[in-house]
């Protein structure tokens, strides 16, 4: 007994207890992309849909393509835990949660398969035209949760998803030598920095010095937008693609 139709119609239903109403908004504004971080699909698929794991996504996409939906999209699912955007901390309520099989940075972190990725594409564009998602609000987990979270990871193929017309990303400058912002600086520059990811949407606070916490949503940026280098250092290429981010969003809001 399957519980209810899937959104998606190509979805199979597999029933998740782990999940309750939406709070203070009626439909999702969001897409939050994780990684599973297991072993095997189906280990992570019993886990999601176990209710002494306390955790769910409306969504799981295995290796071969198969879409699994949890949850549904009306419902809040159990995926973000601790996290903000924009300052809203209860991102379960404004989200749609989508764990992609993969056993993640501890244990060997594959690439993605083409047909997974493929799967995952049509999952988000019809997420999207249900829900009307912004795509600048097409996340990964890290970008929510910083330093707690680092999934689906600097291999996940964000320009395939891009190309296919879902997210937001622009090409990212080119790494130089140049002048840096690191962990200890402090001043006007160090400020402007926190005041751009602050714009887009990531949780720092605007002290003027290069703290830790900087240092770890520097790293979430990079993991996202800059993934040739993931290493929390502020140079010309982290802030000229953050630069180029904040200017595509102007133009898009504008239209």
């Amino acid at each position: 007994m399957s519980g209810f139709l899937p959104d998606e119609p190509n979805a199979e239903v597999r029933v998740s207890p782990n999940f309750g109403p939406r709070r203070d908004t009626p439909r999702p504004d969001m897409i939050v992309l994780h990684y599973t971080g297991m072993g095997t699909g189906a280990g992570a698929e019993a886990w999601l849909c176990d209710p002494a794991s306390e955790v769910s996504s409306h969504y799981l996409v295995h290796e071969d393509g198969r879409v699994v939906q949890m949850v549904r999209e009306s419902d809040r699912a159990w995926h973000a835990g601790k996290s903000s955007w924009f300052g809203r901390t209860d991102i379960n309520s404004c989200s749609v949660g989508i764990e992609i099989v993969n056993p993640g940075h501890s244990l060997g972190y594959p690439g993605f398969p083409k047909r997974q990725i493929n799967a995952v594409i049509g999952l988000c564009l019809g997420i999207v035209g249900r829900h009307s998602i912004p795509s600048h609000r097409v996340l990964a987990h890290s970008d929510v949760a910083p330093g707690r979270k680092i999934d689906p990871g600097e291999k996940f193929p964000w320009r395939a998803l891009f190309e296919a017309g879902v997210g937001h990303l622009v090409p990212a400058a080119p790494i130089r030598r140049s002048a840096v912002l690191k962990a200890g600086d402090a001043g006007t520059d160090v400020e402007a920095l926190q005041s751009m990811l602050t714009l887009y949407g990531y949780g720092v606070e605007i002290t003027g010095g290069f703290d830790r916490q900087t240092e770890i949503v520097v790293e979430a940026f990079q993991r996202h937008f800059r993934p040739r280098r993931v290493d929390g250092v502020a140079d010309s290429s982290t802030i000229r693609t953050l630069q180029r981010l904040l200017a595509s969003v102007t133009v898009i809001a504008a239209k």
